[in-house]
């Protein structure tokens, strides 16, 4: 059965109750009889096992040679993109000594 919260309006207390889905919601306060709101609560419900995933929308993970493939390409790239900047520096660099 789920556990609701409530809050007097008169003490401030915040209590909890354990009450069925179907039972009516309280109107008094247990220890001073006053008026109560009911609070809304963060839950603690968590899904856990090999079919569930963290985030609502769990999409298929690349294969293993999709991904070292697309790993490579970006040390590829950017390789070739330090060797054009060093290239362009050690070009400007002698340019000034001349």
């Amino acid at each position: 059965m789920p556990i609701y919260e409530y809050r007097c309006r008169k003490c401030n207390k915040e209590f909890e109750v354990v009450q069925s889905i179907t039972a009516p919601e309280l109107k008094s306060c247990k220890f001073c009889k006053g008026p109560v709101t009911k609070l809304m609560s963060v839950s603690s419900f968590h899904l856990k096992g090999s079919g569930w995933y963290v985030t609502d929308y769990g999409g298929r993970t690349a294969p293993v040679s999709e991904t070292k493939a697309s790993e490579t390409t970006a040390k590829s790239e950017t390789a070739t993109e330090g060797s054009a900047s060093t290239s362009s520096a050690s070009s400007s660099t002698s340019g000034d000594k001349s």
